[in-house]
């Protein structure tokens, strides 16, 4: 009855398999609500980016995990392992990647409000580089390296002005940004001749980060061929030579049956191609490409399962079923609106009889997983999974209501 997005998905008798194994021994198991993770769909996916650009992009170009999409310990000690960089956005991400035995040199700190407590911190944490867009942090670098009688490196993160057409949250490249010092307005400039000012600061490059869930691989290439030509003007006008180029992340992953599947290698194949064309027009020595996946290394490695508690039939209007679980552990729904595909994970066979809403256990309203899901009639005790929640779930769970966070569990081989 359901078109199974994944190759980690399945169906046996009639329960939904995930990684091999049965979901409904799992949550008797471990309980529910669950946030299972494939732990071999994770590591595949960043070998998958660390090939590629190890093929298409210049020597020494590699992938940087983008951690704030789900950071704890064990995430860290798989990127160790498969040898990826990571990104970090607060001192907590900073802590917790440190305590998983982390080499810290490998870590970008990212983040546009870091206080000097975090700057601080991060420094003795050994984080290898910050990243920065504004005069006040740079100073606040400074200062903290020179009292430590170091030299911190730096990337500078820039607006390209590219508007990837994505969900207005999570689009980050245009000039009206929260995130980078514009190039159109001559901010980026100012900052680079600012930031070859500071004694204790050193300059690799430039960051950009142009949003989230596009599916496409042109923003990518107008992005980067934008950046390119500002490195250009930057070696003619300053005589400052790019070392690092950091291209951001957000290719998509699909989450429901419509949207596009991607071609993870193919994209970066072509960007590649564009970064050649650019600095061979341009007389421009290939920097080394960095790129942050986050949400495409561990969004579809996801699935969370719940239990049915209640179902509320109101006549000729709607059909609630409540779960136990919610805005608490995946509050996307009521921020976003963010599209899931909910599946009866013990009743993969019955015939889907009734469309509801799929509402959380907070009192609050607006606490939706989903809503016109398709499921059979649905019963107390019934199990559901919603598929992709891999990413920007557990990261952004709370204790609202005093509800505890779900357990983790990763499964593997």
């Amino acid at each position: 009855m359901h078109a199974l997005m994944y190759e980690n998905i399945g169906v046996k008798g009639q329960h939904l398999t995930f990684a091999g194994l049965d979901t409904s021994a799992l949550a008797e198991q471990f309980g529910t609500p669950l946030l299972l993770m494939d732990e071999d769909r994770v590591r595949n996916r960043c070998r998958v980016y660390k090939e590629a650009m190890a093929d298409f992009l210049p020597a020494g170009s590699h992938p940087i995990y983008a951690s704030k999409a789900l950071s704890m310990q064990a995430m860290y000690r798989i990127m160790q392992e498969e040898n990826m960089g990571i990104d970090v956005v607060s001192a907590g991400e900073v802590y917790t990647a440190k305590s998983a035995g982390f080499p810290m040199e490998n870590a970008y700190f990212h983040g546009t409000a870091k206080t000097d407590r975090d700057i601080a911190f991060a420094m003795d944490a050994g984080v290898g580089c910050f990243v920065s867009d504004t005069v006040e942090e740079l100073d606040a670098i400074q200062a903290a390296a020179e009292k430590r009688g170091i030299c911190q490196k730096v990337l500078l993160r820039l607006a390209p002005g590219i508007d990837a057409h994505t969900h207005e949250k999570i689009n980050t490249g245009r000039v009206d940004s929260k995130f980078g010092a514009a190039i159109t307005t001559g901010q980026a400039e100012s900052l680079t001749r600012h930031c070859l000012g500071l004694k204790n600061v050193e300059l690799m490059g430039y960051h950009c980060h142009i949003g989230s869930q596009i599916f496409a691989e042109v923003p990518f290439c107008q992005a980067a061929e934008m950046m390119l030509s500002f490195l250009k003007e930057m070696e003619d006008q300053l005589g400052f030579v790019t070392r690092v180029l950091n291209l951001g992340g957000g290719m998509g992953v699909p989450y429901v049956s419509s949207d596009p599947k991607i071609n993870y290698r193919e994209n970066i194949r072509l960007i590649g191609q564009i970064i050649d064309k650019y600095c061979l027009e341009l007389g421009l020595n290939k920097p080394v490409i960095l790129m942050e996946p986050g949400r495409s290394i561990v969004a579809d490695s996801g699935i969370t399962l719940y239990r049915v508690v209640n179902l509320k039939h109101i006549p000729g209007v709607k059909n609630y079923v409540s779960i136990d679980g919610g805005m608490t552990d995946n509050p996307r729904y009521a921020l976003y609106q963010a599209a899931y595909t909910v599946l009866p994970a013990d009743r993969m066979e019955d015939k889907a009889d009734m469309i509801c809403s799929v509402a959380g256990c907070c009192c609050e309203s607006g606490d939706l997983i989903q809503e016109k899901v398709a499921l059979p009639t649905p019963k107390r005790g019934d199990l559901l999974a919603v598929l992709t929640t891999g990413a920007y779930n557990y990261s952004m769970a709370s204790n609202y209501n005093r509800v505890p966070r779900p357990a983790v569990v990763m499964v593997k081989g």
